[in-house]
């Protein structure tokens, strides 16, 4: 059963304690937190075991995390972000520095990668913070 937060990690809770089970959960600090791979609940557990698996509960709070569906919208928000970043930069670099084709393939080939891998695990988060935030996939049911 999910309990709330210690108090001692007051500030980090989104909601007071006597708050209702129904009342809306704040979407900016789900965000926020799934951002940082933190617990949408305690923004103290780790969200992520490993690089992109979610936990089943937060370790700190024990909010149940396993309700989550994000599939595949990290990924779709990944490639969007990478895309819409990397394509004007590659433009501009081949327009303004007009370097070799190969080294050009090679900088930019890295870049995508790089930015792909630091910003999945991150839009997992997010997705699950909105999830959260808005009650999805079963994070709205309490056990009482």
């Amino acid at each position: 059963m999910p309990t709330a937060c210690a108090s001692s990690t007051a500030p980090n809770h989104p909601m007071p304690e006597n708050t209702p089970p129904d009342a809306d959960r704040p979407l900016r600090t789900a965000l926020l937190r799934g951002w940082r791979r933190r617990c949408p609940n305690c923004g103290s557990g780790p969200l992520l075991k490993g690089y992109l698996q979610v936990r089943d509960q937060c370790p700190v709070c024990g909010e149940e995390l396993f309700h989550h569906r994000a599939d595949d919208g990290p990924a779709y928000l990944t490639i969007l972000i990478v895309g819409h970043v990397v394509a004007p930069a590659l433009m501009f670099a081949f327009v303004k520095f007009r370097p070799d084709p190969l080294i050009l393939a090679t900088l930019f080939a890295i870049g995508c990668v790089v930015l792909s891998l630091y910003l999945l695990p991150r839009m997992k988060g997010m997705i699950v913070g909105i999830q959260w935030a808005k009650r999805m996939h079963g994070f709205g049911r309490d056990a009482a």
